[in-house]
C-alpha cells in the first residue's frame, strides 16, 4: 500500500504530489493507493483537483485520537504546528499499515527517528523549485527516495544535504500537470494596465512583507498604471505571529485594511484555490516578490520579474537567492517605481537567465512529471520486494 499524506494548515501542498497519486492509480493498478487528508480544507483540494477519480484514491481522514493532544493543539495552533505534529503520533496503525508514505515536506521524518517506523519507506515530493537553504538541509537525505524538479535540486541535495546520487529521481514539476492551457484574463485586467502579482513569502528573515509589504501595497492603491494582484504564500497571515528557528525570528504580520479589497484595480486573495493554483502566476504580467518558490511557476512563461529586499541580504553570489538574478532587486520603498520600469524595459535582457536558471530548476520533457514520478516510486517498491 502506498500512502499520501496532506497534513498542513493550509492545502498549498496537495498540487505538488496528488497529481502523482493519481497517475499510479491510471498507470500502476497493481499498487493500491490510499491519499489521507488531515483537515476538511484539504479534502476539499483533492477533491477539487481528483474530480470523479477521488474513490478511487481510496481517501481516509486522519483525526487526533487523544484528547490531550487535542487540547494542546487547540491552545497552541496559533502559533505552532503543534496539531500537524501530533496527529502523527496518534495514527501509528495507519502509516504501520503502508509500504510507503508520500509526503510533500519534512514533518514525517517523525515517524522514523521519534516512533521507529524504520520499514515504511519515505519518499519526498518537496513542494515548489525554490532556492531556500531550508530545502536542502540534512533531514532531505533522510527520505529513501526524492523527487526532485531538476538538476539544481539533485546538485544541491548532494552538495548541501549530503543524499546519495541513488536516492534522487529527477522527475520534473508534477503541479504543471494542472496548468491550463491558456493565460486567465481576471475581472480586474478588463481596464488593459499590466497586472503585478505581489507574491511575499512569510519568513520572518526573508519576506519583504514585514518591513516593506504594507508600503508596496499603499503604493499600487495610488498608482494610475498597475493593477495589483496581492497573494502572498497562504501561510503569511495563517497566524497571529509567525516565527523562524534558524536563526530565531519572530515577526507579527498584522492585518489588511479592508478599505483595500474595495479597490477596483487591486485584488486581495490571502488563501482561496486560485492562490495555489497557478491561476495568479499564470495572469500576472510583471512578478514582484522575494523568498518564494512561486517565481518558478511564473517563469513558466519568461515574463518580467522584480524582487524586494528591504532586508539588504547580500544575495548576488548566493545561491539561495538564484532567482534574483531573473530581474532588478530593490531595497527601499521610494525605488519601487523605477525597479518596476526597469523591470519591464530589461526584460530582454533577463529573459536568458529566467530561461536557463527555469531549465536547471525544472525539467521538462515529453513525458509528464506525475508519469515519471509514478514510475520512480514502482521502481522502488519493486527493489525492495526484490
Amino acid at each position: 500500500m502506498i500512502g499520501f499524506l496532506f497534513n498542513h494548515d493550509q492545502a498549498h501542498q496537495v498540487a505538488h504530489s496528488l497529481p502523482i497519486a493519481l497517475d499510479l492509480i491510471d498507470r500502476h493498478p497493481d499498487l493500491r493507493v490510499t491519499v489521507a487528508s488531515t483537515s476538511e480544507l484539504i479534502e476539499a483540494e483533492i477533491r477539487r483537483i481528483a474530480g470523479e477519480k477521488f474513490d478511487r484514491l481510496n481517501p481516509v481522514r486522519l483525526t487526533l485520537r487523544s484528547a490531550t493532544r487535542r487540547r494542546l493543539a487547540g491552545w497552541l495552533d496559533p502559533i505552532l504546528p503543534a496539531r500537524k505534529l501530533a496527529v502523527l503520533g496518534d495514527n501509528l496503525d495507519f502509516f504501520r499499515s503502508l509500504d510507503a508514505l508520500v509526503v510533500a515536506d519534512k514533518t514525517a521524518l517523525l515517524l522514523r527517528t521519534r516512533y521507529g517506523l524504520d520499514r515504511l519507506k519515505l519518499v519526498h515530493t518537496r513542494h515548489g523549485a525554490g532556492d531556500r537553504a531550508i530545502g536542502f538541509n540534512t533531514e532531505s537525505a533522510r527520505f529513501d527516495l526524492i523527487l526532485v524538479s531538476g538538476a539544481k535540486i539533485r546538485d544541491r541535495l548532494i552538495a548541501e544535504a549530503g543524499a546519495r546520487p541513488e536516492q534522487i529521481a529527477i522527475v520534473g514539476y508534477a503541479k504543471f500537470s494542472l496548468l491550463s492551457a491558456t493565460r486567465p484574463r481576471l475581472p480586474l485586467q478588463a481596464n488593459g494596465r499590466p497586472t503585478v502579482l505581489y507574491n511575499p513569502h512569510p519568513s520572518p528573515q526573508l519576506s519583504s512583507w514585514y518591513r516593506m509589504g504594507p508600503a508596496i501595497l499603499d503604493y499600487f492603491r495610488r498608482s494610475d498604471r498597475y493593477n495589483l494582484i496581492f497573494a502572498p504564500h497562504v501561510m503569511l497571515f495563517r497566524r497571529r505571529v509567525t516565527m523562524s528557528i534558524e536563526p530565531p525570528r519572530i515577526r507579527f504580520p498584522g492585518r489588511i485594511a479592508p478599505e483595500l479589497r474595495a479597490v477596483p484595480h487591486i485584488l486581495v486573495d490571502l488563501g482561496s484555490p486560485a492562490s495555489i493554483d497557478m491561476t495568479y502566476t499564470h495572469a500576472a504580467d510583471i512578478y514582484l516578490g522575494d523568498a518564494s518558490s512561486q517565481v518558478y511557476e511564473f517563469l513558466h512563461t519568461p515574463r518580467p520579474a522584480l524582487f524586494a529586499n528591504p532586508n539588504r541580504i547580500a544575495w548576488q553570489t548566493d545561491p539561495n537567492f538564484a532567482h534574483w538574478r531573473c530581474g532588478p532587486v530593490f531595497t527601499r520603498i521610494d525605488e519601487l517605481a523605477a525597479t518596476l520600469t526597469a523591470a519591464v524595459a530589461g526584460q530582454a535582457r533577463f529573459e536568458e537567465e529566467q530561461r536557463r536558471l527555469f531549465d536547471d530548476s525544472i525539467d521538462v520533457t515529453d513525458t509528464p512529471a506525475p508519469a515519471r514520478a509514478s514510475d520512480a516510486i514502482a521502481a522502488m517498491l519493486s527493489a525492495a520486494r526484490a
